[in-house]
């Protein structure tokens, strides 16, 4: 029973940084798209900041909490319903597909940078509400580190794959961007052979402790 009770009480402290990190970071793609030309996100109602319109059932719900069933929220992943964006309809497709494949992490490094400063107000709140708050400030940090650097590998289609996509020459962007189709795959085999983890581990601990320093938060 107390095991079930402090399950109870990690997910419903997890779930707001969670639902936040996973959806604004695609609400913040349908606003780069839109304010470099591309409107389809907009049309089809996906630039919002309601978290409803961005939740998938699997990736927003299911998977966060098995990983908190399995892992007692050590570590955090999910993803939203991708915001649709057609790069073509971009006023400089290449470039500016760069700002809005940035858009996405740097939400995240915005959100971590405000739960930081949550973590700083708990101290000058009474126990009753510090303990929770700094519970929920300490995994809004961490999954928005994990969802930043995990975006940020040069890994199509994930943003650093897009990033990339911008950044090279043509030709080498052309054949780089073939790689997508096999992008989640890809993705899959990195994780259950670990390598995802090696990789990914000391980027989000440098992270986040980059960010606690900054706030002075230790």
């Amino acid at each position: 029973m107390d095991d079930i009770n402090a399950l109870i009480q990690t997910i419903a402290v997890a779930a707001l940084p969670v639902i936040f990190a996973i959806t604004l970071h695609e609400a913040a793609h349908g606003y780069a798209a839109r304010y470099f030309g591309d409107p389809t996100a907009w049309l089809q109602g996906r630039i919002s900041l309601n978290p409803l319109r961005h939740i998938d059932p699997v990736g927003t719900i299911l998977i966060p909490v098995a990983i908190l069933l399995f892992s007692g929220g050590d570590f955090l992943f999910g993803y939203a319903k991708p915001v649709p964006v057609n790069f073509g309809r971009l006023r400089h497709p290449k470039k500016d597909m760069l700002w809005v494949a940035v858009a996405g992490p740097g939400a995240n490094l915005l959100m971590a940078c405000l739960w930081a400063l949550m973590f700083k107000l708990s101290w000058f709140l009474p126990q009753f509400f510090s303990t929770p708050l700094a519970r929920m400030a300490e995994i809004g940090i961490i999954i928005n580190c994990v969802l930043m650097v995990l975006n940020l590998l040069p890994l199509p289609p994930l943003d650093g794959g897009r990033i990339a996509v911008s950044l090279l020459p043509h030709r080498l962007a052309f054949k780089f961007a073939q790689l997508e189709r096999w992008g989640f795959p890809i993705l899959l085999v990195l994780l259950f052979t670990g390598i995802l983890g090696a990789v990914m581990n000391p980027l989000v601990v440098f992270s986040a402790r980059a960010i606690e320093s900054i706030f002075g938060l230790y």
